[in-house]
C-alpha cells in the first residue's frame, strides 16, 4: 500500500499584524500538479491559478490560523506550530507521514520529518506553501478594507517602511501583534 504523506508549511510569521496561517495538503499522485515552488517564488497570478489547481486535484487540504493574542500569548513559533495542528486536525483523509517546512514539527500524531527549506523541492510543501500564502493574503486584503489607511492588501502585515510609516501615523489596532518590536515600541 502506498504511504499517504501530508505537507505542511505557515505564512505570516515575520508579519506585525495579522494572523499566522497554516495548510496541510495530501496531493493525489494521480494528478499531476505542474509548477509547484516556493509560493514566495510565484506570482500572484500564478499562485492564485495553482491555488485553485491544489484545491480541485488534492486528495485533501486544510487551513489552520492562530490569531493575534493568541501570537502574543504563547509566541510566534507555538502559535505557527498550533496553526499546523490545526490544519492537521481539519483534514478528512488519513495520513501516515508528515513532511512539515523547516525544523520543528507540530503535535500531531503521525510520523514525519522536518525539512529546511521543504516548499522548494517537496510538492506537497509547495502546496501547502502557496494555499496558505493565497488565504492569507485574501484574508489581509479583507483587513486592508476593515482598517484603510494601513495598506493591509499590499504589504500583507510585513514590517515594510512603508507599514511602519503608516502604523506610526495611524496606531495600533487590534490586527497588530503587540509582542512584536515595532509594534511595542509604539505602545511604549
Amino acid at each position: 500500500m502506498t504511504q499517504v504523506v501530508v505537507g505542511f508549511d505557515e505564512v505570516g510569521r515575520g508579519c506585525i499584524a495579522g494572523p499566522v496561517v497554516a495548510a496541510a495538503v495530501i496531493l493525489d499522485h494521480r494528478k499531476p500538479i505542474e509548477g509547484l515552488m516556493d509560493s514566495k517564488k510565484l506570482t500572484k497570478k500564478r499562485r492564485m491559478e495553482l491555488s485553485s489547481k491544489i484545491f480541485a486535484k488534492a486528495l485533501d487540504w486544510s487551513i489552520g490560523c492562530s490569531d493575534v493574542q493568541e501570537i502574543d500569548n504563547i509566541n510566534i513559533l507555538q502559535a505557527s506550530l498550533l496553526a499546523m495542528k490545526r490544519a492537521f486536525d481539519g483534514l478528512t483523509v488519513k495520513a501516515d507521514f508528515a513532511q512539515v517546512d523547516g525544523i520543528f514539527y507540530p503535535d500531531i500524531d503521525i510520523d514525519g520529518e522536518c525539512i529546511k527549506g521543504g516548499d522548494n523541492i517537496i510538492a506537497e510543501i509547495s502546496a501547502a506553501s502557496i494555499i496558505a500564502k493565497v488565504y492569507r493574503d485574501e484574508h489581509m486584503a479583507i483587513l486592508d478594507v476593515l482598517y484603510p489607511g494601513y495598506d493591509l492588501a499590499k504589504h500583507a502585515g510585513y514590517p515594510t517602511p512603508d507599514h511602519k510609516k503608516r502604523l506610526a501615523s495611524l496606531g495600533v489596532v487590534p490586527i497588530y501583534r503587540q509582542s512584536f518590536s515595532p509594534v511595542r515600541q509604539l505602545l511604549a
